[in-house]
């Protein structure tokens, strides 16, 4: 590896809604008309972002009459859990693809968002056959994929398996065809149909005694790749444990340049699970960072940060 990041806090803030509610297990942040779309891994709304205010936007219809998930109301497992978000061309416009982590055949599921003239709409697909062919080119063992992470590279998407050291997965990647993915996220194309090759494995180090593993990537303008990572207490990709450490890699194709521990704040771990870029350096980027305190009843929080190398 090379020398360590340089990771500068610039500002941090608590995310809610506009009356007040949090927004909660934030999990994937991209651009979205005019702001930030950020996607609610245990919610069918995501909360867009706008300089007057933070409102929820459908991504999923109720499931069984929920809206919201989790493990003390005993619905935990029909969340939706989507855990990446990238902004793509929808018809004229710009929007958004959310992806389910696949760590459960009912978060197999992608969302596409866009803008339309009475607001915001979605069109949802069961992608299970794609998610099944990422589990058979990775190698993943039934039960242990968890897709946390994806990045647009030209005409591919970049997909990252979180992975888990103590069960012997490790953190890795595939490259999908993003035409093709579109094509099956809007039904024109059968999801087992979409083309996956590209596989990348990575080694990213431990930290607290733990094996750091993607939570996001942000691809860069000149190919490389940043991630975030996490060093989480959990033998499997559905129930959470204690988080000992985040931090940040600079990737260039399967090499890890830099590996760097992100700053405590107030003496606890932040659990960045979306990234997204805000600009760019002439020695390193600024970024919009995520964080999700594991908790439904804690804001997650929105963290700008500026990488240097």
């Amino acid at each position: 590896m090379g020398d360590e990041l340089r990771i500068e806090v610039e500002r941090e803030a608590v995310l809610r809604f506009g009356g007040g509610a949090p927004v909660r297990a934030a999990s994937a942040i991209a651009p979205f008309g005019g702001g930030w779309l950020v996607a609610q891994d245990d919610a069918t709304h995501a909360a867009w972002l706008r300089p007057d205010g933070t409102a929820p936007v459908r991504v999923l219809d109720a499931v069984g009459g929920h809206d919201v998930f989790s493990a003390a109301a005993g619905t935990k497992h029909l969340k939706p859990d989507f855990e990446a978000a990238c902004e793509v061309r929808v018809g004229d416009g710009l929007g958004v693809l959310l992806l389910g982590s696949g760590s459960t055949r009912a978060r197999m599921r992608s969302s596409l968002v866009g803008l339309a003239a009475h607001g915001t709409d979605f069109a949802v697909a069961d992608l299970t056959g794609l998610y099944l062919a990422v589990a058979d080119a990775l190698g993943t063992p039934d039960g242990q994929l968890n897709l946390e992470g994806a990045c647009r590279l030209g005409d591919r998407l970049r997909w990252f398996q979180r992975g888990n050291p103590a069960a012997g997965v490790p953190s890795a990647s595939v490259d999908v065809d993003l035409h093709g993915l579109l094509a099956a996220a809007t039904g024109r194309l059968p999801p087992e149909a979409v083309s996956v090759d590209g596989v990348r494995r990575y080694e990213l180090g431990a930290d607290g005694g733990f094996a750091l593993s993607v939570t996001d990537a942000v691809a860069l303008p000149d190919g490389r790749v940043l991630l975030s990572a996490a060093a989480e207490e959990t033998t499997n990709p559905v129930d959470d444990g204690p988080v000992v450490a985040a931090a940040l890699a600079l990737l260039d194709g399967d090499r890890v340049e830099a590996v760097t521990t992100l700053p405590r704040r107030g003496g606890a771990v932040q659990k960045i699970e979306g990234l997204a870029l805000d600009g760019i350096d002439h020695d390193g980027v600024r970024l919009i960072a995520v964080a999700d305190a594991d908790d439904p009843d804690t804001p997650s929080t929105i963290l700008r940060l500026r990488v240097l190398w």
